[in-house]
C-alpha cells in the first residue's frame, strides 16, 4: 500500500465532516439491549483498584506488586510517578472498539494507585489514524492503539499481526500469536519500528458489507464499485470489483449518490450508526477478508525499556483484558443491532458458494506472491500455514460439529 489512509479498513474513519444518520443522530440508542445483555460492562470513571485486580483473576495473571499486608489481592504503590498520552487510530465513537483502549488505561491507573497514568486519544487529536505507527516508532506519542495492516506499504508481512482474506478466526489468531509463536515471529519485525506490540482485542468474523443490489454469484461482481481496504481489495479487484478508496466520512452520500454500489465496515453494531441501513437493503456475509482481525497495542520500545518491572507486568495484564472486553463487548452488542436491522427490513444473506470458492483461490495466489519476493513474508507465512492447517483441524472437529448442530 502506497498511502496508507484508504487501507485502514471500515475502522479507520472521519465522520465528524457529516451530520450523524441514523438513531444516533436522533439521540436514540440504536437498538434495545437484550435482556440487558449490551450495556457496558465497566463505564469509564468506575472502576477500582480493589475490583481491577479481581477482575483480571478472568485468563489474566499478574505478578505480585508489592504486599497489600493483609494476604488479599495486592496494588503497587511504590516508584515513580509516569504520565503517558495514547494515539488511537479510531474516534471515540466506535466505543467497542476504541473503548479497549480505555479499559487500558483505567486498569494500569487502578493498579499502581494512580502513580502510572495514560491518557487516551481519539484518532486525529495527536495524529491522524493512519500515523499511529509513525508516531509511536519516533517517540511523538509512547503508545498507540491501531492495527497492523494499515501498515503494510512499510511491511506487507504486518498483516498476518491483523488478519488476511480466509484466515484466522479471532479465537485461531489470538491463539496463534499469543502460544503459537506468532508473537515470537513479530518480535524482531517490530522492533526494526523501535516498537513493542500487546494485544488490543479482536471484532471477531466481520460482515461482509452493504450493497444496493443483490449479488447472486460471483459473477455479479463484474463491475462492481465498491469501497473495501486492504488486502481484500486486491482480491475484489481480481474477481472483476472496481475498487474504490473512500474515508469513513464519505461513504453515507457516495452510496446515496449512486457513486458506489457497495462499502464493507465491521458489523452490526458499527454499522447502524454510520447509518447504511438507510440506503442498501443487502447485507451480506461472511466479510472473508477480516474473519478474526487482531488490534495491537504499540509501545515505543525506549519508553517501555525505562519502565520497571511492575509497571510493564501492568500492562501486559492490562492489555490482554482489554482486548477480552473487546471480543465480549462486540459478541454482546452485535445480536440485538442484527435483530434491529432484520426489524428494519434488511435482507442479511450469506455470500453464495461460488464466490467464496473464487475469492479463496484468489486469496491463496495472492499470498504466494507476496512471499515469493520477501523471505520475512515468507517465513511468517510457512508458519502461519502449519498452525492455520492443525488448528483447522481441531476446529472442524467437537467445535465444528457443535455450531452445526446449533446453527443447523
Amino acid at each position: 500500500m502506497v498511502d496508507p489512509r484508504p487501507w485502514c479498513s471500515g475502522w479507520c474513519i472521519e465522520d465528524r465532516d457529516r451530520p450523524a444518520r441514523g438513531p444516533v443522530a436522533r439521540g436514540k440508542a440504536p437498538f434495545a439491549t437484550l435482556g440487558g445483555m449490551a450495556e457496558r460492562s465497566t463505564p469509564k470513571g468506575a472502576l477500582k483498584r480493589r475490583d481491577v485486580i479481581l477482575g483480571l483473576g478472568a485468563g489474566v495473571a499478574l505478578p505480585a506488586c508489592g504486599g497489600s499486608g493483609q494476604g488479599g489481592p495486592s496494588v503497587h504503590t511504590g516508584g515513580k510517578r509516569v504520565r503517558w498520552r495514547l494515539a488511537s487510530s479510531f474516534p471515540n465513537s466506535l466505543d467497542a472498539m476504541y473503548g479497549s483502549a480505555e479499559v487500558l488505561c483505567e486498569l494500569v491507573e487502578a493498579m499502581s494507585g494512580g502513580r502510572f497514568k495514560i491518557t487516551p486519544s481519539q484518532a486525529g487529536e495527536i495524529v491522524p489514524g493512519d500515523q499511529v505507527l509513525d508516531a509511536v516508532q519516533k517517540g511523538t506519542t509512547p503508545m498507540g492503539q491501531t492495527a497492523s495492516y494499515y501498515y503494510t506499504g512499510k511491511a506487507p508481512v504486518l498483516a498476518f499481526e491483523t488478519c488476511v482474506p480466509f484466515g484466522l478466526s479471532a479465537r485461531q489468531q489470538s491463539a496463534w500469536l499469543e502460544e503459537g509463536g506468532g508473537n515470537e515471529l513479530f518480535a524482531p519485525i517490530f522492533a526494526d519500528f523501535n516498537v513493542v506490540a500487546l494485544p488490543a482485542g479482536n471484532t471477531g468474523a466481520q460482515m461482509g458489507g452493504w450493497f444496493r443490489r443483490e449479488v447472486n454469484g460471483l459473477g455479479d461482481l463484474a463491475g462492481l464499485k465498491m469501497r473495501i481496504p486492504g488486502l481484500g481489495s486486491k482480491v475484489m479487484n481480481q474477481l472483476g470489483v472496481s475498487v474504490k478508496s473512500l474515508p469513513g466520512g464519505e461513504i453515507y452520500q457516495a452510496l446515496e449518490r449512486g457513486n458506489i454500489d457497495a462499502t464493507e465496515w465491521v458489523g452490526p453494531y458499527d454499522d447502524m450508526k454510520l447509518g447504511f441501513h438507510e440506503v442498501c437493503e443487502n447485507y451480506y456475509f461472511p466479510g472473508w477478508w477480516e474473519p478474526g482481525p487482531h488490534l495491537a497495542f504499540y509501545i515505543n520500545k525506549d519508553e517501555w525499556d525505562k519502565l520497571t518491572d511492575e509497571y510493564r507486568a501492568m500492562l501486559r495484564a492490562a492489555s490482554r483484558r482489554a482486548a477480552q472486553v473487546m471480543q465480549t463487548r462486540y459478541d454482546a452488542l452485535n445480536p440485538a443491532a442484527l435483530v434491529e436491522l432484520k426489524s428494519k427490513g434488511i435482507k442479511v444473506r450469506p455470500f453464495s458458494k461460488d464466490l467464496m470458492d473464487g475469492a479463496k483461490d484468489a486469496s491463496q495466489q495472492l499470498l504466494s506472491d507476496e512471499a515469493s519476493g520477501d523471505g520475512t513474508y515468507a517465513k511468517v507465512l510457512e508458519a502461519w500455514r502449519k498452525f492455520q492447517s492443525a488448528s483447522d483441524a481441531w476446529f472442524g472437529t467437537a467445535e465444528f460439529e457443535y455450531a452445526k448442530y446449533r446453527h443447523g
